[in-house]
Parts: structure tokens; C-alpha cells; sequence
């Protein structure tokens, strides 16, 4: 019995005597390509509003960076909006961690949120589109707070644009053109310590740690908060203790929409680039989004 011109068809199981439910397959082809295109049309209109993170951890300037680097860890989030007199004033990241408290020697738990917090807040419309905020993001360096009639609705940082970056011509390109090549290496027997301050001197969230000259793996600011700082674990580890052994990695050539849909699938923000089984760079999450932000 023929239904609905080039749907489906319902005919008898020969073995069984059921009836079963069957459809041409060039129609459920079209069918399919047809959602697939209109999805695919939906992604690159997505808003700020829907890809947002709504719940958002805030901090005082008073409070000590020490005692923000353990919230951070403690959430796994790589920043706190700062508010005074319940207004949100400016953001503090593990970046500033790095490069204006372990990178100067500062003691964590003598330096203010206040000290090293970077203001002004970058501030975003849940209404514009995610490209509209991937070019904010670039432009203005930093995460974004997203606002709701004058009220803190959100945040957008890089991992939540990759996560949701659509199949598109400007996501095609491949990572080789957007990659760092000069990654950042360092020996195993190195402390927790060193790899922080070098990050933060180098203003980079990640190093790879090598023995005897080849990767055994690595080690970024989000290890230093979640497994270091927040569990008040000795930064004098050595690094061939502290570092992820397993790496992921992708091979050079793919696209940058192939890049993030891995990151966001292994929830990294850092993917190294192999060619001819050697780590030829590293490409970011940011680095992704300034990709798609051109």
C-alpha cells in the first residue's frame, strides 16, 4: 500500500508476515540532505542568548588570588567576574594568574583580585549573533559578559564558541594558517612552578612537556588549577608527575569546523598539530575563534 507520494511504503516481511514500513531511499537521501542544509542554515544564525553560559561564579577585589585560583579549579572555569556594591566591574582569568601574579613572583596569598583584575568588562547583547561576538571577543581581547536589560545574564568565552561553530565557508579553513608553530617545551624534571611562571611569561596556557626530547605530554593552566592550586598541592612537583600523558592530537590539514568539533568533543581547548609524526604547532581555542571571526 502506497502512502503520502514518495514517502514511505508499507508492504509484508516476507519471513514474518508483518507488516513492515520501507521508503525509497533516494527520497530518505533528500529528505535528510534537506534537514541537514536547514541545520546546518540554523547554526550560523545562533544568538549569544543560546550558546551562553548562564551560570556565572563572581568574586570581590578584596578577595586574595589565591583564594580565586581555588574557586576557579574548584568549578573548572577559567574566570570570575569581579563585582563591587553588587555591580560587575571587571573579570580576573587564569591568565592573570599567570602572567601578573606567578610570572612576577607575587605570593598568591598576599595579591588582591583588585591588583591584577582586568577591566574594563567587555560587555554583549544576548541578541547578536555568534559571529558578531567571536569578532568582539578578538577585538576587544577577553571574554564577554553578556548583559540583559543592564543585568549580568551570562558569559561567552572561546570554549563556548567552538563548541557551537558551524559548518560554514569561513569555518573551512584549515588549521595550518591560524596554528602557533613555536610551541612551548619543556623538560620533565621542571616543577609545576617553572611550567607557570613560563606560561606566564610567554603569555601562553600550555606547555609540553618532554623526556629525553620527545613529548610524553601536556600541561596547562587548567592542571595548575584544578589538580594543583585547588588541592593546595606542591608546585614543586615535577612536571613528568603533574602532566596529561595522553595527548590529543589532530593531524595538519584539517579544517578549522574538524578542530573544534574535536576540542569540544574531548573538552580541551588546546589541540596539537602533528605532521609527519612530529608536533608541527598547537592550535586554541581562540585561535579558532579568530579564525572564524575574519
Amino acid at each position: 500500500m502506497k502512502r503520502n507520494r514518495n514517502l514511505y511504503f508499507l508492504k509484508p516481511n516476507s519471513h514474518s508476515g508483518v507488516i513492515c514500513m520501507t521508503a525509497p531511499k533516494k527520497s530518505v537521501i533528500e529528505f535528510r540532505s534537506v534537514l541537514d542544509s536547514a541545520y546546518k542554515e540554523s547554526k550560523r544564525h545562533l544568538k549569544v542568548g543560546d550558546i551562553m553560559s548562564r551560570k556565572v561564579i563572581t568574586t570581590t577585589p578584596e578577595t586574595t588570588m589565591m583564594q580565586a585560583a581555588k574557586t576557579m579549579g574548584e568549578k573548572h572555569i577559567g574566570s570570575l567576574i569581579v563585582v563591587k556594591y553588587k555591580t560587575p566591574i571587571a573579570i580576573v582569568t587564569e591568565r592573570d594568574l599567570l602572567s601578573r601574579v606567578l610570572a612576577c613572583n607575587l605570593d598568591l596569598k598576599k595579591t588582591l583580585v583588585g591588583e591584577v583584575m582586568s577591566y574594563p568588562l567587555i560587555k554583549i547583547c544576548t541578541t547578536f549573533e555568534i559571529r558578531e561576538a567571536a569578532r568582539t571577543m578578538i577585538n576587544k581581547k577577553g571574554r564577554l559578559a553578556v548583559f540583559v536589560c543592564g543585568k549580568l545574564a551570562g558569559i561567552i568565552t572561546a570554549s563556548d564558541l567552538i563548541r557551537d561553530m558551524p559548518e560554514a565557508p569561513e569555518t573551512s579553513l584549515v588549521v595550518d594558517d591560524f596554528m602557533t608553530r613555536d610551541v612551548v617545551s619543556i623538560d620533565e624534571d621542571a616543577t609545576v612552578l617553572d611550567a607557570a611562571t613560563r606560561m606566564g611569561k610567554e603569555r601562553v596556557g600550555s606547555v609540553i612537556v618532554s623526556r629525553n626530547e620527545k613529548p610524553l605530554g601536556i600541561f596547562t593552566e587548567r592542571d595548575l588549577l584544578s589538580t594543583f592550586l585547588v588541592h593546595s598541592r606542591s608546585l614543586d612537583t615535577p612536571l613528568g608527575e603533574a602532566c596529561s600523558g595522553l595527548m590529543t592530537t589532530a593531524p595538519a590539514g584539517i579544517s578549522i569546523h574538524e578542530a573544534a568539533k574535536t576540542m569540544a568533543a574531548q573538552h580541551i581547548r588546546r589541540l596539537p598539530i602533528v605532521k609527519k609524526k612530529q608536533i608541527a604547532g598547537i592550535i586554541t581555542a581562540r585561535d579558532l575563534v579568530e579564525a572564524y571571526a575574519k
